[in-house]
């Protein structure tokens, strides 16, 4: 089968024609290997007649494996100027398949862009990474999957177990609505400029229903009080929320790192009930 992409200039020619260093201020890490790069669109599934959203694509590593992958149509969202009339090129060659999107993607209503299924697929500008994944958490309804690559101590803290160093606010609300899967770790030495950690693409399948129900800022909130004072008692940490915490059947003298999903949903679920 013909790859469309071998009609494309090498990524070393694009980057020296659009002068595209790496902002430092836009979180960029790029990818150029294209194994590695195809490995991410593989683990994002077959992607044929799905919307993909790619966020910071950069000179277009990615979004060359994932228009290779012959989505429906591609989103690519993208601030940086330099990076926009780069991408520009890709369209010569995939006659309408990328949509380059200039937007803020933290702006940006994934209800507009495209038809489902919409798939999220990309690696995330590093600061904003985590601040990204709670606003799509938030909009679930509208994505069908995600394969993003995060730093890797930021996928620990979503995988994490109660009980555990890891386990937090971002565990608490991505769990409850999602079913992750590690998909493999990336070495720091495979991005320009390279980071100073290691990174992790993961999988988040958004579940039909929530694990148990509340509402999201109710959940937001009982995790944002708990967390804020970890090392506290339950009974002191959440005094400000004015819950019978034993009559939830949770021990106040637990710390927030030991309750499961469930028992802050049912400390969610009591604050609704006050609100």
């Amino acid at each position: 089968m013909t790859d469309l992409r071998d009609q494309l200039p090498p990524l070393s020619d694009i980057i020296a024609r659009y002068d595209l260093g790496a902002k430092k201020s836009l979180g960029q890490h790029f990818l150029f290997d294209q194994n590695l790069t195809d490995r991410i669109a593989r683990a994002a599934g077959d992607l044929n007649n799905v919307s993909v959203i790619e966020i910071g694509p950069g000179p277009g590593g990615l979004t060359r494996s994932l228009l290779a992958a012959d989505p429906l149509k591609l989103y690519a969202i993208e601030r940086d100027r330099r990076c926009i009339e780069a991408l520009g090129e890709l369209n010569q060659v995939f006659l309408g398949k990328l949509i380059i999107v200039s937007a803020d993607a933290l702006k940006t209503d994934i209800s507009t862009l495209g038809v489902p299924p919409r798939r999220i697929v990309a690696n995330l500008p590093y600061n904003i990474s985590t601040a990204l994944l709670i606003n799509w958490l938030q909009q679930l309804k509208h994505i069908d999957q995600m394969t993003l690559m995060f730093q890797k101590e930021v996928v620990e803290r979503i995988v994490a177990a109660p009980s555990t160093k890891a386990y937090g606010r971002l565990s608490v609300i991505t769990q409850w609505l999602c079913k992750t899967n590690l998909e493999f770790n990336v070495d720091k030495r495979a991005f320009t400029p390279p980071p100073k950690i290691m990174s992790s693409v993961l999988t988040l399948r958004p579940r039909s229903e929530p694990l148990f129900p509340t509402r999201f800022d109710a959940m937001e909130k009982v995790t944002a009080t708990a967390f804020g004072q970890r090392r506290k008692m339950l009974r002191s940490s959440l005094k400000s929320l004015d819950v019978d915490i034993e009559a939830l059947g949770i021990d106040p003298t637990a710390r927030a790192e030991n309750l499961t999903i469930e028992e802050f949903c049912l400390l969610a679920k009591a604050t609704e009930e006050r609100s």
